[in-house]
């Protein structure tokens, strides 16, 4: 019974990359985007972070580390993942899968759709327009199976991924800050 779950998952799952990845593309989008998989990196977050932290005030620090802290257990739980199911990418094993934009390592999850969705929860819950960061981190996610780098899991267990770490710092946020001021105080008064 698992071996006919897995193997509707797979077709499925294959399906709907091939739907995104080969009937969608036209110059304009594979541009477009190329773009948007940016805002899905590491390094996009941690320059807004730093920006928060340096101008935002007290609350812009604080949401600063705790994003930081998000993106960080983001990475390595995925990575982790990746190596223990070491799924390949679908351009590596798809051959009519058009690849736009090449991606190294291993398919699931998808990293950019964690990052960028516990970037975008950790911000849409301090500042509001959650539903708008979400619909930024859906367009990152959409477009690593766009651009033939993700399966449709990949991206969805991504942003899962993404959100669970977001909202378990958001949850820890008070405990986090405590233990900060206490080394702090301990800090200065040494």
């Amino acid at each position: 019974m698992l071996e006919g779950f897995t193997g509707s998952f797979n077709f499925y799952d294959t399906y709907l990359f091939f739907w995104i990845n080969l009937h969608l593309h036209n110059p304009l989008s594979d541009l477009l985007l190329s773009i948007v998989t940016f805002f899905g990196t590491q390094i996009f977050w941690i320059v807004v972070c730093l920006g928060l932290f340096i101008f935002g005030g007290e609350k812009g620090k604080k949401v600063a580390l705790i994003c930081l802290l998000a993106l960080l257990l983001g990475y390595v739980l995925s990575e982790l993942i990746k190596f223990v199911v070491a799924r390949p990418r679908p351009f590596m094993v798809l051959n009519n899968a058009e690849l736009v934009s090449y991606s190294g390592g291993y398919s699931f999850p998808s990293g950019h759709a964690t990052t960028a969705f516990a970037a975008c929860t950790v911000l849409g819950l301090k500042y509001g327009y959650l539903y708008l960061l979400i619909v930024f981190a859906v367009l990152v996610a959409f477009s690593r199976v766009y651009l033939g780098v993700h399966y449709p899991s990949d991206v969805i267990f991504g942003a899962l991924l993404g959100i669970g770490c977001a909202l378990l710092l958001l949850r820890q946020e008070n405990y986090i800050w405590d233990h900060i001021l206490k080394l702090k105080s301990r800090l200065v008064h040494k």
